[in-house]
């Protein structure tokens, strides 16, 4: 946790290859502003360019880091957060949530879209809370699960 008890969520963002994920990002740290939650994102290059393109006031974007430099600080117990949302649409998305419940005192939320969401959910097997939706382009089948989630989101399960 940071300074002052604040509570702290990770957004983790792998390729921007589905165009779901900069809305739901936007959405989501936006809903875990509303309640005191401080989003933190990292992400790959691309995936932090459409953020900020996206909001360049930075509303909702107040710190955005390098995945793999905010996946080493949390290795070598630099820094750590209370919830940690891994946004999912491929093999990779999956190896990420579960190096992060495996690295992190984070719960772990796997947020999963695409095409392949109901299959990706079958190959998880570490603890996590999972979010899967089949949204591509249409960002609403997983704001409905993500709504659901959210309203006891604010309490970590650790």
């Amino acid at each position: 946790m940071t300074e002052k008890n604040e509570q702290t969520a990770l957004l983790l963002l792998g390729c921007p290859q589905v165009p779901v994920q900069t809305s739901m990002v936007l959405y989501l740290a936006h809903g875990l502003s509303e309640r005191g939650i401080r989003p933190v994102i990292a992400g790959t290059t691309a995936a932090r360019k459409l953020m900020e393109v996206a909001d360049p006031g930075r509303h909702y974007l107040d710190e955005m880091n390098d995945l793999d430099a905010t996946i080493d600080e949390i290795t070598e117990k630099k820094r750590d957060f209370d919830l940690c949302f891994v946004f999912i649409h491929n093999d990779s998305g999956i190896a990420y949530a579960g190096t992060m419940a495996y690295i992190s005192k984070a719960w772990v939320y796997a947020l999963i879209f695409g095409e392949h969401a109901e299959e990706l959910a079958e190959e998880i097997e570490f603890p996590c809370e999972i979010v899967a939706a089949k949204a591509t382009h249409n960002p609403m089948p997983l704001k409905r699960r993500l709504d659901e989630v959210m309203q006891w989101a604010a309490v970590s399960k650790r």
